[in-house]
């Protein structure tokens, strides 16, 4: 399928050394279009739904932000929330935002989430959980297995 005009432009500004040094593609050499349509039927079949997990995520990062750096740990959940100065543009030229990181890790099953506000935005407005490989790449099985 041919991608429109401003996934071409987005998946352009993806690239490692435009809007950050690793980019957002990962090692993933599918088109942009073709990574979100196939996490968007990922995300179905585990009963997933771009929202609501936007919101629990927004939710964590409050939780995270109530830390002031330290972790804080919400059930069988611990969050943590890092800021660094300065800001990232969305590659689809919609928004701006900080560059705060926030790590969520399961105790009981140690598995661990990088996620920051632009990673959440594009989860939220794209549906693209960004490429394998991308160290902000939101996986939908341990997404699903950390909301639980």
């Amino acid at each position: 399928m041919k991608m429109p005009p401003e996934y071409i432009e987005a998946q352009k500004n993806m690239q490692p050394g435009v809007i950050s040094s690793v980019g957002f593609l990962g090692n993933d050499e599918r088109d942009l279009m073709e990574i979100i349509t196939t996490d968007e039927q990922e995300m179905i079949a585990l009963g997933l739904d771009f929202q609501k997990v936007a919101e629990w995520l927004k939710k964590m990062m409050k939780e995270a932000e109530k830390g002031l750096g330290e972790p804080v740990v919400l059930d069988k959940l611990e969050v943590q929330i890092f800021e660094a100065r300065g800001f990232l543009p969305c590659p689809f030229k919609d928004g701006i935002f900080r560059k705060k990181t926030m790590y969520i890790k399961r105790l009981d099953k140690n598995l661990t989430l990088q996620v920051s506000e632009l990673s959440i935005h594009l989860l939220e407005k794209h549906h693209f959980l960004q490429g394998k490989g991308s160290p902000f790449r939101i996986e939908p099985k341990i997404l699903k297995e950390l909301i639980e």
